[in-house]
């Protein structure tokens, strides 16, 4: 049975190239098909429909066509624009570095319908926190889960003897914890504190409310970016170019 020429379903925008003079290349996050890619015709001239409503950080409902090489989009209709995120630089920034890594670790086509929900739910979370990199750091361990990247903190990943209650090690390479009897095996480690490791363990169980009151102060909040910055460098062996571009707003408010 052949697929109908038209669907629909909903979407998040995470990504515009511009094609030609007024069309662009979108790239969705969709609940049903996973990650996909569509033209919007004309949708960069000022009186285009569709305009709004495939912009950056936006749910939206989208209706396509079946093309030859890409789908083209021919209506779409906004369930939330997020207006809080775009109208605040801190939000935004956060916002679009939610968007990157899920662009960055997906691949097309591929249905996985709870990192849709945890993006939707990831930014109307940033929409109401007050600490965006609480909601980020929750964001990352879920969303690595998901992928199938869930960093082993409950024992070490050498000996495979349960974590005592002190520092140990993190390995991005082997994907988790090491203790200090093993931590050698791998020289590119990083120290992770008693206090990362339990906001880490918290973090991978709870729901977003919960890791939302959780209380750290600034120095913690470093480490455990860093440790998550460094994992997910290892596995998309490269930068996340939007976290440059908060690092720089960190050091302007400094």
């Amino acid at each position: 049975m052949r697929a109908p020429r038209a669907y629909q379903t909903e979407a998040i925008v995470l990504k515009r190239i511009k094609l030609g003079e007024a069309d662009r290349i979108l790239t969705f996050y969709t609940p049903d098909l996973g990650k996909l890619r569509a033209v919007a015709k004309g949708v960069r001239r000022p009186k285009s429909k569709l305009g709004g409503h495939v912009e950056l950080l936006t749910h939206s409902l989208i209706m396509l066509a079946r093309g030859r090489n890409l789908d083209i989009v021919t209506q779409s209709q906004t369930i939330n624009g997020f207006l809080v995120l775009k109208d605040d630089l801190w939000r935004l920034s956060r916002g679009l570095y939610a968007l990157e890594l899920v662009d960055s670790f997906t691949a097309e086509r591929i249905e996985n319908r709870p990192i849709f929900d945890l993006l939707l739910s990831t930014l109307h979370w940033l929409c109401q926190a007050g600490d965006g990199n609480i909601i980020l750091r929750y964001f990352e361990l879920q969303l690595l889960n998901y992928l199938g990247y869930r960093p082993q903190l409950q024992q070490c990943v050498s000996c495979n003897l349960p974590l005592q209650p002190i520092d140990n090690f993190f390995s991005s390479s082997r994907g988790g914890v090491l203790c200090p009897e093993c931590a050698g095996k791998d020289p590119a480690r990083c120290t992770l504190t008693l206090n990362s490791l339990k906001v880490l363990r918290l973090w991978q169980s709870c729901d977003c409310a919960t890791a939302s009151r959780v209380k750290i102060n600034s120095q913690l909040s470093s480490e455990l970016e860093q440790l998550m910055r460094e994992y997910i460098k290892y596995l998309l062996e490269r930068e996340v170019k939007s976290a440059a571009w908060l690092d720089r707003l960190k050091k302007e408010k400094l």
